[in-house]
Order: structure tokens, then C-alpha cells, then sequence
């Protein structure tokens, strides 16, 4: 198994400087390219946006909440980023007419779109320490449709748009749950394998489904930090950014339906053996 030690300990204040772990040329990549990031108000989904801020991206930012989505806006300038590129779009991603409405958004406003992270999340509840014995039906459907269905719906409502570019990344951010077991959080590890089975089966099928273009679909696991989450973490959310940027700013022939961690291991999932080659 490959290994990447990547950087998880990069102030954003100093970005000029780091470019958040990345190469030059890799980080000359990501500007000027359109990326739409759910869940963009808080936590790993903001820092993110951040990022490719930073780096002369054209960034969507998607989440429920218009005033944690503008938030983000005023990190990114308060770092000294230009958010002239920023474009905030509230939604919904569990329902079917936002999302396409959200989709519609995007396509008006680039010509194709190149990278998608599906960040936005639900966590189990804290109340319940048997969800899957005492938690309600209402329950285990918002889980699963914010954590699998939203991804899934979104993902395929954009794609068409995004092969128009023939390079194509999304990152489906998942997490530690989806290959463990443990009591008092079923439904969240359940999601989360889904998920991971989501996107290498996406991986698959839409590979399969257009020959020509450069498709690479992966899992990142970011790891525990303090989001609204995980509140007693003192990780920084931007810990993630190294590895995600890494895997979006993958040249072509990249790895596709392949699962690593912000740590820069590879991991296997299923039949989803370790990605072989160095990233970077």
C-alpha cells in the first residue's frame, strides 16, 4: 500500500506561502475552474471553499443555512482571498425541485463544471443510544437521505454538465463510520458504507457511461476536527485541505473509485483494492 504523508497543519492565514501543501503546478491546476461544495458553511466544507478560493477557483457554495454560507464569503476575505468568484447557493439537497433548481444555477453560470464535493452531512443523534433498536423511521430516512440519497441525486443531476469539460472530480467525503461498527451509531456507520459503495459504484458506472472523458470519482476520510459535528475535536477543519486538493488537482489518469485519508493513505473498500500509484 501507497502512502502520501500529507500537510494537515497549514494556517490558511499563511496560504501565499504554503499553497496549502501543493506543488505549483498543481496548484495552477485549480484556477480558473468552476467547484461546487455542499455543506459549504461550516466545518470541512467551508475550509475547502477557502482553499480554492485561495487558489483562483471559481467556487459554489451550497448548505442550508444563507447566513453560515455567507460566513464562509467573509472568512474567505478575511483572509485576503477575493470572493468575486464565490457564488452562494442556498438549498436543500435532500429536496428533489432545490437540487435541480441549484443545478440550474451552476449551468448558467459556467460553461462546464469541473470539480464537485459531496460534503454536507447529518451525524447521529445524540439522544438515542440504541438508534438502531429505539430510533424512529423519520429519523433513519433523514440520515440516509441527506448522507447517501442527496449525494447520489446531485451527482447525477450535474454530471452531464460537468462532462462537457471531458475532466471531471468529485470527492464524496465520507468517514471513519463506514468500516466500523460501533454501538449507538448504526444508521450514521450504515450511511457512510453506503456511501463509500456509492462512490465507487458511481466510479464504475460513469466511467462505463462516457469513454471519452477523464473521470475520477473518489471517498476521502477527513479525519475528526472541530465542526459543528464534532464540537470537542481540537483539529483544524483545514486538515483536509492538503489531501482534497491533492486528489482535485490530480492531472488525467488519476485514481477513480478509490478511498484515502486525509493522512494520505490509501485505503481499500470491498473489491476496491489501495490506489497503487503516488498522487503527487
Amino acid at each position: 500500500m501507497h502512502t502520501l504523508g500529507t500537510q494537515q497543519q497549514l494556517d490558511p492565514r499563511q496560504w501565499r506561502e504554503h499553497l496549502f501543501g501543493l506543488p505549483k503546478e498543481r496548484w495552477l491546476r485549480l484556477q480558473g475552474r468552476s467547484f461546487w461544495i455542499t455543506g459549504a458553511g461550516t466545518g470541512f466544507g467551508r475550509s475547502l471553499a477557502v482553499a480554492l478560493a485561495a487558489a483562483g477557483a471559481q467556487v459554489f457554495i451550497t448548505g442550508r443555512r444563507k447566513q453560515k454560507l455567507e460566513e464562509t464569503l467573509r472568512e474567505i476575505e478575511g483572509l485576503g482571498i477575493s470572493s468575486a468568484a464565490c457564488q452562494v447557493i442556498p438549498a436543500d439537497i435532500t429536496d428533489v425541485e432545490q437540487v435541480k433548481r441549484a443545478c440550474e444555477v451552476v449551468m448558467w453560470s459556467c460553461n462546464t463544471l469541473y470539480g464537485l464535493v459531496n460534503n454536507a452531512a447529518l451525524p447521529s443523534r445524540g439522544d438515542i443510544s440504541k438508534p438502531l433498536l429505539q430510533g424512529s423511521l423519520t429519523d433513519w430516512e433523514q440520515i440516509m437521505k441527506t448522507n447517501v440519497t442527496a449525494p447520489w441525486l446531485l451527482t447525477r443531476s450535474i454530471f452531464p454538465h460537468m462532462v462537457k469539460g471531458r475532466e471531471i472530480r468529485v470527492l464524496l467525503i465520507s468517514s471513519e463510520a463506514g468500516w466500523t461498527f460501533t454501538s449507538g451509531f448504526g444508521p450514521y456507520n450504515i450511511s457512510k458504507a453506503a456511501l463509500n459503495s456509492l462512490g465507487g459504484s458511481m466510479a464504475a458506472e460513469f466511467t462505463v457511461s462516457y469513454p471519452n472523458a477523464d473521470i475520477q470519482i473518489n471517498v476521502l476520510i477527513p479525519g475528526e476536527a472541530r465542526t459543528e459535528m464534532n464540537q470537542g475535536s481540537n483539529e483544524s477543519p483545514y486538515a483536509i485541505v492538503n489531501m482534497a486538493l491533492i486528489l482535485l488537482s490530480h492531472p488525467q489518469g488519476g485514481p477513480n473509485g478509490k478511498f484515502f485519508h486525509r493522512d494520505g493513505r490509501h485505503y481499500a473498500f470491498c473489491s476496491a483494492m489501495p490506489y497503487e500509484k503516488p498522487l503527487i
